[in-house]
C-alpha cells in the first residue's frame, strides 16, 4: 500500500511538471524559468496553489488574481498521471518492469497531449525517452537490453516504412515515438502498435462515416495519441497479450 501511495503523489507531481513541459515545449520555452505563473497576468503562482489536482479543484478552475479560466487539462493530465503510474506499479513486480512503465507513462502522455493541440511530437520527448530507456534498461534488466534494441528498431522501422510509403499520413515524430516504445516495452511493442494502428482506423472511419469520404480523408487526425494508447495499453496487458500469441499460434 505504501508504494501504491508513493507512485500516486510522485505521479501526481510528475503530471504537474508535465503540464508545464506540454504548455511551453511547443512554445520553445524553458521548462525551468520563469516559475509557473499565470499565462495572462503573469502572477507568479503560490505554493498552495500549485498542489497537483487539489489547486484548481479549490480555485474552482481559475487564477486567483485575475480570474482566468484554467483549463481542465491540468487536473486531468495530473490525475491521469497519477493513476497510471499507480497501475504500473500494481502490473510489475521488478524494479526494472516498473521503472521502464513509469518512464514511457511521463514520455507518451505529453507527446499526446502536444500531437493534439500542436501536431508535433518534439524531438526532445524522444530523445529523453531514448536516453533513459538506454540507461535504465542496461542498469536494471541487462538481460533483456538486447530484445528491446531489437524491439525498438522494429517498431520504428515499421512506422518508418508507413511514413514513406504516405507521406501525409504518418510523420517522423510517430516514427521516433514508436521507436522509443520499443526500447522501453520490448515485444510488447507489438500489441501496442496493432492496438493503436485499430484504434486509428477505427477513428478515421468514424470522422468519414460523419463528414463523408472527400472532407473525411482531408481531416488531419494526429497519430501520437494512439501510440500512446497502444502503449498504455501494452504497459498493463502487452506481455500477457504476447505469451497468449505464442502459446496460440507459434507452438
Amino acid at each position: 500500500m505504501e508504494a501504491i501511495t508513493f507512485a500516486g503523489v510522485l505521479g501526481a507531481i510528475f503530471g504537474s511538471f508535465l503540464n508545464v513541459v506540454v504548455h511551453r515545449l511547443p512554445r520553445h520555452e524553458s521548462l525551468v524559468s520563469p516559475a509557473s505563473h499565470c499565462p495572462r497576468c503573469d502572477t507568479p503562482v503560490k505554493p498552495y496553489d500549485n498542489i497537483p489536482i487539489l489547486s484548481w479543484l479549490l480555485l474552482r478552475g481559475h487564477c486567483r488574481s485575475c480570474g482566468v479560466s484554467i483549463s481542465v487539462r491540468y487536473p486531468l493530465v495530473e490525475a491521469g498521471t497519477a493513476a497510471l503510474c499507480v497501475g504500473a506499479v500494481i502490473a510489475h513486480t521488478s524494479a526494472a518492469g516498473i521503472a521502464l512503465s513509469v518512464t514511457l507513462i511521463l514520455i507518451v502522455v505529453p507527446a499526446a497531449v502536444i500531437d493534439l493541440e500542436h501536431r508535433i511530437i518534439p524531438n526532445r520527448i524522444t530523445l529523453l525517452g531514448a536516453v533513459l530507456a538506454l540507461v535504465l534498461g542496461t542498469a536494471l534488466d541487462p538481460a533483456g537490453e538486447p530484445g528491446r534494441l531489437i524491439a525498438g528498431a522494429a517498431a520504428g522501422g515499421l512506422l518508418l516504412l508507413a511514413a514513406l510509403a504516405y507521406p501525409g499520413g504518418m510523420g517522423m515524430g510517430d516514427v521516433k515515438l514508436a521507436a522509443v516504445m520499443g526500447l522501453l516495452l520490448g515485444s510488447a511493442v507489438a500489441p501496442a502498435i496493432l492496438i493503436a494502428l485499430l484504434a486509428g482506423v477505427l477513428v478515421g472511419a468514424v470522422v468519414i462515416a460523419r463528414k463523408g469520404a472527400v472532407a473525411g480523408r482531408k481531416t488531419a487526425i494526429p497519430f501520437g495519441p494512439f501510440l500512446a494508447l497502444g502503449a498504455i495499453v501494452a504497459v498493463y496487458v502487452g506481455q500477457p497479450l504476447v505469451q497468449f500469441y505464442v502459446n496460440s499460434f507459434l507452438h
